[in-house]
């Protein structure tokens, strides 16, 4: 006897394009039995190679379907009507909402069960089941130690004349509903056992290790301003002499490297343990968040700034300690700068390499290079006889050396030019300095 679809069960005549979509469905409310070779109406058509039909649809689930749905699924033929037909089961799945891969978890990708239809998810409903999702990680899970204390989360807050009252674990979610102190606090503690880890290579890849450092076992924002320090010592300073100022480059753009730790401590998923990790090669600084971050939200909203943390939470406690004064602009602002190809993607983290710019530095060691050959013997000299008598004129310095007044012209352009002398006051009572020995000129440096 014909049965008709329900909330439990969909029927297809054959296989399509669509049964990643109606798995999801089903995986997102109390599971449910789709069958393939059966009519809308119930009645059976059935399939053919059922084996291969099998082997298809279990590739698909797997490999389309995210989070993984393995042990959430069962694929077999059984017989209708003298036919064969396909039952494809599934359990309703316990890291909800769940999602068609290539759309990501979005309203395009995210479905439930409605009645005896598949409906997309709105973004309420799938930003209702990754806080359900969060909250049952650390802020249920019970910290490791419950003897924890708050000393330097209450130093920062005094810095930015705030105060931690007595209910400030109750407003900060600290506690898991039994009241006992959870993972959230544990992170944010005097003491912990929460690794932040910084790694220095010698090279370009991950051959040769210089240093490895650990940032951890303290409040996660104590942690967080010991990276950014080190990573600061790091970023060295360009400097390029000109008269009468000194410019000064970072390998990095100093802003632009705050963004981004801070962004991967506030985006990271603490929820299995992992915390974010910062590297140091010869060539760029890489910090690593983990987690799906694209399961969180699409790239689109990542790279145009939406406020969409992976942890509210931590991000509250950043905002009222100012780390994140201006809510978005953070991730726009390194892009702006560097473009949107150093951030790399995958289902396990999100990974940005800042490439070090040398320009300034190497051009100082090119500069540095030429000008030992062009100075040549009339430029040496008149060095020396500027730094014995910075008033002497361009007469006396032809007059001296056996040269043109043209020639002496042409050799101190080209000294100004390599950033050598200078010339402080008018052509008439003025004098000569040579660059390398300007007191104020060292003083900014």
């Amino acid at each position: 006897m014909a049965m008709t679809e329900t909330n439990r069960i969909e029927y297809k005549e054959q296989l399509t394009d669509d049964i990643e979509k109606e798995a999801v469905a089903f995986l997102n409310a109390k599971g449910g039995n789709i069958y393939i070779g059966v009519k809308d109406d119930g009645s059976v058509a059935g399939v053919s190679s059922a084996d291969k039909i099998q082997l298809r649809i279990k590739d698909r689930l797997i490999n389309n379907i995210r989070p993984s749905i393995m042990g959430l699924f069962d694929i077999f033929a059984e017989t209708r009507d003298g036919k064969p037909v396909i039952n494809v089961n599934l359990s309703s799945g316990p890291n909800k909402p769940y999602y068609v891969r290539k759309y990501g978890r979005s309203e395009k990708g995210c479905f439930i069960r409605v009645g005896s239809a598949s409906q997309p998810m709105t973004e309420e409903m799938i930003e209702q089941l990754m806080s359900k999702h969060y909250q049952a990680s650390i802020l249920s899970m019970p910290a490791r130690r419950q003897d924890l204390t708050f000393t330097q989360l209450g130093i920062y807050y005094a810095g930015k004349q705030k105060t931690l009252n007595k209910h400030f674990t109750i407003n900060l979610k600290f506690y898991t509903e039994d009241k006992k102190y959870n993972e959230l606090a544990y992170m944010f503690a005097d003491e912990n056992r929460v690794s932040i880890r910084l790694a220095k290579w010698a090279g370009k890849d991950k051959t040769n290790l210089i240093q490895n450092q650990e940032y951890g076992d303290q409040c996660l924002i104590t942690a967080m301003n010991r990276v950014l320090d080190r990573l600061d010592a790091e970023n060295i300073t360009q400097a390029k002499k000109t008269y009468p100022l000194r410019i000064e480059k970072r390998y990095v753009d100093k802003e632009a490297l705050r963004e981004a730790v801070i962004n991967a401590f506030v985006h990271n998923d603490y929820s299995r343990g992992d915390t974010p990790i910062f590297e140091i090669y010869e060539d760029r600084f890489e910090i690593t968040a983990y987690g799906d971050l694209l399961a969180w939200m699409n790239k689109e909203d990542f790279f145009t700034g939406m406020s969409k943390p992976r942890n509210p939470e931590i991000m509250r406690i950043f905002k009222d300690l100012e780390l994140v004064e201006h809510m978005g602009s953070g991730i726009p602002y390194i892009i702006g700068l560097y473009g949107r190809d150093i951030f790399r993607f995958s289902s396990t983290a999100t990974k940005i390499a800042l490439k070090f710019d040398r320009s300034m530095e190497e051009m100082e060691e090119s500069k540095g290079k030429s000008k030992g050959k062009s100075k040549g013997k009339s430029g040496t000299e008149i060095l020396r006889l500027i730094e014995k008598t910075p008033q002497i004129t361009i007469p006396e310095l032809a007059k001296i050396l056996g040269l043109s007044i043209a020639g002496i012209e042409k050799n101190i352009r080209q000294l100004k030019k390599e950033g050598a002398i200078g010339r402080v006051g008018p052509a008439k009572g003025g004098h000569w300095e040579i660059i390398d020995n300007l007191t104020d000129i060292k003083k900014q440096a």
